[in-house]
């Protein structure tokens, strides 16, 4: 018993030492296994590691940018907003006078080099136009603020001192070089009238809305020229529709207040259209969706088609879109009278027709100012073209050397667009550096000690010459409605046509790039934000 005692003993001993040492084997195998495991861990793969970077590399790229370009905005606003001091006007100068503030005037100026002359600046307005974009301020699109540049804005950033007057010029004497103008606005001092005289004259005056002696056109028509036309037109266009709501109106009469004509199918016309049709579209249709199944847009044209600068496939379709936005084109359609309530058309057939409407908006040739007229009285031998001012291959004036007359103001092969103002007031700019130096070298010249130093400055009078101007079409651009516009320009010596929604984002950023300035682009820019976010 004893001995078989022992043995159990033994035998469980044992037993316990065989488990013993498997769990210490299970154990230190299982960190093994562990160990081994970790060290097999796989790695990521090379493209998300790739990936990880290329995002890390775009997001540094992308706050460098950002604030390369915050902080390159805050200085050239900062700049734009604090310009520095200016040199003051030298009784040695010769005196530049500018006549006009609109697009040739403000090319001109843009790239004067004033330290060069005594520069003065005569116009009824303070402020350039940018009137391209003026359809868009006329449909509340654009606000009136952000398509205009004040003139000072260009003249205080130059380097000697400009004087700007706001008045209306009245009078120019081509003999005794003078200038007279007055101070028409509301509020007038004790002098208001005053003339000043003129070395150089650079005549820029514009021209005016072109009636043709059409009854009714100047007291019952809205214009689409000036800031005022187009702000007049926007408040016309609410009372006619608000008139349209008035309680107890009837069909007839909606439809007649409903009814919107539009005289003209240059790009002036055509773009007004559009913006009109946007208008309804995306606004009035929502705010009054009981009247704006009857708003009518109808567009009158002279001639067999619109748009005559473009080409015929971009006329064919600007019709068919006009066709598609519910837009009447009445071609060989002349407006015989403009009465209060209705407007009478003469149509191919020779019918004079009374149509009902509730707004005419007359966007129909220019005329020469009253002036332009009187200047040219005075140089009958020279100025016989009725249309405007002739000139020679440098701009100056016939008959009158020291005058030189740009825009619309004159009669030339040259249609009257803002291009051709902008390229001819750039020209000028260069034209009077020209004559800066010639007249500084004449007048060393003058005062030549030796023959041998005359002699050299004579042969440098004779190599500044003057190259005639020549006009170079950059392409003709028009929005037509329903974010589609059309382009016809020139690209390697052949006319390239587009028309559509890729042209339509061509077409914007072409004018943004064309504003004069940071203010001018900014403004823009959110306006069209604030639009598509909120409406007109």
């Amino acid at each position: 018993m004893s001995m078989g005692r022992t043995l159990v003993r033994s035998h469980v001993h044992a037993q316990k030492h065989f488990l013993t040492a498997s769990a210490s084997r299970a154990q230190s195998g299982s960190v093994v296994s562990t160990g081994a495991a970790a060290s097999k861990t796989p790695l990521p793969p090379p493209s998300q590691g790739r990936w990880r970077y290329f995002l890390q590399t775009l997001g540094r790229v992308t706050l460098i940018t950002v604030i390369g370009a915050s902080a390159t905005f805050y200085y050239i606003a900062h700049k734009e907003k604090n310009p520095g001091p200016q040199l003051p006007f030298d009784p040695s100068k010769k005196t530049l006078v500018v006549l006009g503030s609109g697009w040739g005037a403000t090319s001109l100026l843009k790239g004067l080099d004033t330290s060069d002359y005594n520069t003065i600046v005569v116009s009824p307005k303070n402020f350039f136009l940018f009137t391209p974009l003026l359809p868009s301020v006329a449909v509340g699109t654009l606000n009136a603020r952000s398509i205009l540049q004040p003139t000072r804005y260009l003249t205080r950033h130059k380097q000697r001192q400009v004087l700007v007057i706001e008045a209306e010029a009245k009078e120019v004497d081509p003999v005794n070089k003078t200038v007279t103008f007055s101070d028409d606005s509301e509020i007038q001092g004790q002098i208001s009238s005053t003339t000043i005289p003129y070395d150089y004259l650079v005549y820029a005056v514009g021209a005016e809305t072109q009636t043709f002696g059409i009854p009714g056109v100047k007291e019952h028509a809205c214009f689409m020229k000036e800031l005022h036309d187009a702000e007049k037109m926007q408040r016309r266009f609410l009372d006619c529709v608000e008139s349209a709501a008035f309680p107890g109106q009837s069909d007839e009469e909606k439809d007649r207040l409903l009814h919107m004509v539009v005289v003209g199918g240059g790009p002036t016309g055509i773009e007004l259209s559009g913006e009109l049709r946007d208008f309804l579209e995306e606004d009035l249709k929502s705010w009054y969706p009981e009247l704006a199944s009857r708003i009518r847009i109808t567009l009158v044209e002279a001639l067999p088609n619109v748009l005559p600068s473009f080409s015929k496939e971009l006329i064919a379709y600007t019709e068919r879109t006009f066709k598609e936005s519910d837009i009447d084109i009445l071609t060989k359609t002349m407006v015989r009278k403009v009465n209060e309530k209705s407007v009478v058309l003469k149509g191919p057939d020779g019918v004079e027709r009374e149509v009902p409407c509730g707004m005419v908006v007359w966007a129909a040739g220019n005329t020469s100012r009253q002036i332009t007229r009187d200047l040219m009285a005075k140089l009958p031998e020279d100025q016989t073209n009725k249309r405007g001012i002739t000139f020679d291959d440098h701009l100056r004036m016939k008959g009158a050397r020291d005058i030189f007359a740009i825009g619309d103001c004159t009669a030339s092969t040259y249609a009257p667009t803002a291009q051709v103002a902008s390229q001819q007031g750039s020209y000028l700019s260069r034209v009077f550096k020209l004559l800066a130096k010639k007249d500084k070298l004449e007048a060393d010249l003058s005062h030549a000690e030796t023959s041998e130093e005359a002699e050299k400055l004579k042969k440098q009078v004779d190599k500044v010459k003057l190259k005639p101007f020549h006009y170079s079409h950059q392409g003709s651009l028009a929005y037509i409605g329903s974010d589609r516009a059309i382009a016809d320009l020139p690209i390697f010596g052949r006319e390239w046509t587009s028309g559509g929604v890729a042209t339509f984002m061509f077409w914007r950023s072409a004018y943004l790039s064309t504003l004069f300035s940071l203010r001018n682009r900014s403004l823009v820019a959110g306006d069209w934000v604030r639009v598509k976010l909120w409406g007109r």
